[in-house]
């Protein structure tokens, strides 16, 4: 053998695994692995905010929102003051940076406050929770359907007054899990209950009380690595300490283990997400140290009934007002949406080693803003916020989408051109991929957050180029 075609066989390269093409795939392309084991194209794109829409022009309070993957729609709870302060709902259809809502549909008629939402990916169903009448907390199921919204029939949780309502959907167990203040007998102690959905009814166990003191303030989270559920909450009583704890899910009741302190000054509003790929949960709340306020954030680690918290890391140096998370499964970031009483902004969040590290701060909107939310669109990697403009409390609705990129589920080259749907060959690390052009021989070569193959370092290296045509894909691991 006296050259390099010799060595190497013709066709496409060595090392190749087969792979079904989660859209069409030209030949000597960079591929990610999707969770649903096909491949699809490594690409990137640039942050980008998208116009401001009016939504409602009448006032609207308590917002919540959340996207429904199974219906591809954006679901938004909240009071109308306009209408009598009635429990109100509207779906929103997402095209490009555009929503387009349908008609607000009315599911509590008489006063409701404390409103929270949550919903399963499998199905079109949502789950609202919320403060009826000043009083009792209920919670009521709405099916989606194109930009409407159908309701069942209430069913309460807690039969005294019920305040600052925080929700989750347990994964594992197919549960509710809300988490809220329960005055009248329970004395305003940490609550929480767990809900059964079937159809358009819910129902509900035994209520617990997870700390025997005046609380509020809560958030839930579930952790699907360990089935468990995390709620962190501001024990009103003791100092406003920031405290966490732990519940176990069986059949329709909860268990708490110890309660964990993670703020020792006054921790206000909170926001909570778990992400999927370091099964950790990252929480970020207001807190008042030594008169001034800062939006702090940390990261909390379930291990067994237990938790435990990172260093804690101010990720917004003014006090924030209302803080939402949303976690964004394509590149295990987190953003956070906040104002600082003249700006509505966003902030990328990734917890790296172990630490929170926050980008820089991009202008969603130029108005002071109350009640700002934010939910993950999944079907093209976009956020949907939503906030009240102050004074008038319109409401708005921007699309913003992070800059993302799928590079880092690089898993090979494909040897040839592969049609969606189809299955085709992949070179693979340990392998050769032929179908290059332009390589300098002996130079490393990397993919590009944009799919391209560049001697630019980047986190994804793939090989070296051994002809024009053909890289070395060095087994790195």
């Amino acid at each position: 053998m006296s050259n390099l075609s010799e060595l190497l066989p013709t066709g496409g390269g060595q090392n190749a695994v087969d792979f079904v093409a989660s859209g069409t795939l030209s030949s000597g392309q960079t591929v990610a692995l999707k969770t649903d084991g096909t491949v699809t194209a490594v690409v990137g794109s640039a942050e980008s905010v998208g116009s401001n829409q009016t939504w409602a022009d009448t006032a609207t309070q308590y917002p919540c929102c959340v996207y429904n993957s199974n219906t591809d729609r954006v679901i938004i709870a909240y009071k109308n003051p306009n209408n009598s302060s009635y429990g109100t709902a509207v779906v929103g259809s997402i095209s490009g940076s555009t929503i387009t809502f349908g008609t607000p549909v009315v599911f509590a008629s008489d006063t409701i406050n404390y409103t929270a939402i949550e919903t399963e990916p499998s199905s079109n169903h949502v789950v609202i929770a919320y403060q009826f009448t000043s009083s009792y907390g209920y919670a009521i199921v709405g099916a989606v359907s194109g930009t409407s919204i159908s309701f069942g029939s209430a069913a309460f949780f807690e039969p005294y007054v019920t305040q600052w309502v925080a929700m989750g959907y347990d994964s594992t167990n197919n549960k509710y899990i809300i988490a809220y203040r329960g005055n009248g007998s329970s004395n305003g102690y940490g609550s929480a209950v767990v809900g059964t959905r079937s159809g358009t009814s819910i129902s509900f166990g035994t209520v617990v009380y997870f700390q025997s003191s005046q609380c509020r303030f809560f958030a839930v989270s579930h952790d699907v690595a360990s089935g468990k559920n995390l709620i962190c909450f501001e024990d009103e009583t003791n100092s406003n300490d920031g405290k966490a704890v732990v519940g176990t899910v069986s059949g329709t009741s909860i268990s708490f283990g110890s309660t964990v302190t993670f703020e020792t000054e006054s921790a206000y509003r909170k926001s909570l997400k778990y992400s999927s790929a370091s099964s950790k949960h990252l929480l970020v709340y207001v807190a008042f140290i030594g008169g001034v306020g800062s939006t702090i954030g940390t990261i909390a680690t379930v291990s067994g009934t237990s938790v435990s918290f990172s260093t804690k890391t101010t990720v917004v140096s003014v006090s924030g007002g209302y803080v939402w998370l949303t976690y964004i499964t394509d590149n295990d970031n987190f953003v956070l949406v906040h104002n600082n009483g003249s700006t509505v902004n966003v902030k990328t969040i990734a917890i790296s080693t172990g630490n929170v590290v926050s980008g820089s701060a991009t202008l969603i909107a130029s108005e002071n803003a109350l009640d700002n939310v934010i939910t993950y669109n999944s079907s093209d990697n976009s956020t949907i916020i939503s906030y009240a403009v102050s004074g008038s409390n319109a409401a708005r609705a921007v699309v913003y989408a992070p800059a993302s990129t799928n590079s880092a589920n690089f898993i090979g080259i494909t040897s040839e051109a592969i049609s969606s749907a189809a299955t085709g060959a992949v070179n693979v690390y340990g392998g050769i991929n032929e179908a290059q052009t332009g390589l300098t021989i002996g130079s490393d070569y990397y993919v590009q957050d944009n799919g391209s193959l560049s001697t630019a370092t980047s986190t994804v290296k793939v090989g070296k180029a051994i002809s024009a045509t053909t890289i070395n894909m060095m087994d790195l691991t």
